[in-house]
């Protein structure tokens, strides 16, 4: 099942993709709730009436006619590892890590699968990270490796949008991840029926057509379950929450010399069984923004 935030027509609502068509689960059930963190916290029950729901006809649209937002605006926590490839890991000259390098994006970074990613106007050093990403769907602490696979809801695509100039100056690296617009998640949630082993999907990130990052999940140094594990020993793990695992070698920083995204630029990431994400650069806005 493909679990999508989307707008149709001015009003912004979850759905079930289901072919070419997404079925509003405002319509076709209107007992869920009408948004993903608060469908996730409703548990199985809501699952349930969601497959169910998107086997029937009611409250289908065109997938076409929609507009896929980020499946879920604002998690609880937004958490990402790094080294996490080994071929990532050799391009930057640093050890393998012996334990895994949690840091934290900011939530308000989280834009859609074909949303554009903002140059800020601090930097000119914006590099892309094409990631596999998974969505806790359980409140849980103390999870076993074996047993991690009882909390993930499900699994999408992240770009860690990095800022490399601003992540190496300060103490750790969340300044550097956390631009607004440098978390575009999507296109929706996949469920882990759908995904089989999360430990074998192709991902491949291109730059304007250009392959840039071709590798498999299979190369995970720590693998999604290991990630569980290790995260909700140390705090309770909150559905909605995202853990993007890592990104391959290919990034720009690493090229020689670097080939840092630029305005007008277009990044797609695509991982199997998943889909694709396809954000364009463009220049930061300037207008002071005061709520």
């Amino acid at each position: 099942m493909k679990l999508a935030t989307f707008t149709h027509q001015g009003k912004t609502r979850i759905g079930v993709v289901a072919g070419d068509s997404v079925v509003d689960l405002g319509v076709a059930a209107p007992a869920l709730p009408r948004e993903m963190v608060a469908f996730l916290n409703a548990g199985r029950e809501a699952m349930d009436l969601a497959r169910k729901a998107a086997d029937g006809t009611a409250g289908r649209i065109a997938l076409s006619a929609v507009k896929l937002e980020a499946p879920i605006s604002r998690p609880p926590e937004f958490l990402a590892i790094g080294l996490n490839y080994a071929d990532h890991v050799a391009e930057t000259g640093r050890e393998k890590p012996s334990f895994p390098m949690f840091f934290n994006k900011q939530n308000t970074c989280v834009t859609g699968p074909t949303d554009p990613i903002h140059l800020p106007r601090a930097s000119k050093a914006l590099d892309y990270e094409g990631e596999l990403g998974f969505v806790i769907g359980r409140k849980c602490r103390h999870v076993p490796r074996d047993r991690a696979h009882e909390v993930i809801a499900g699994y999408m695509i992240v770009d860690d949008v990095s800022v490399r100039d601003w992540q190496m100056r300060a103490q750790t690296m969340t300044l550097g991840k956390s631009f607004d617009t440098h978390g575009p998640i999507g296109p929706w949630i996949v469920t882990p029926d759908e995904i089989g082993d999360p430990h074998a999907l192709d991902l491949k990130t291109f730059v304007n057509g250009e392959m840039r990052q071709h590798s498999n999940t299979k190369h995970l140094i720590f693998d999604c379950f290991a990630q569980v594990e290790t995260l909700s020993t140390v705090f309770t793990l909150l559905p909605g929450t995202i853990v993007s695992t890592g990104t391959p070698g290919g990034v720009a920083a690493a090229m020689k010399p670097p080939k840092w995204l630029v305005a007008g630029d277009v990044v797609r990431i695509e991982i199997e069984k998943i889909g694709k994400l396809e954000n364009k650069v463009i220049p930061e806005p300037a207008e002071t923004a005061v709520g």
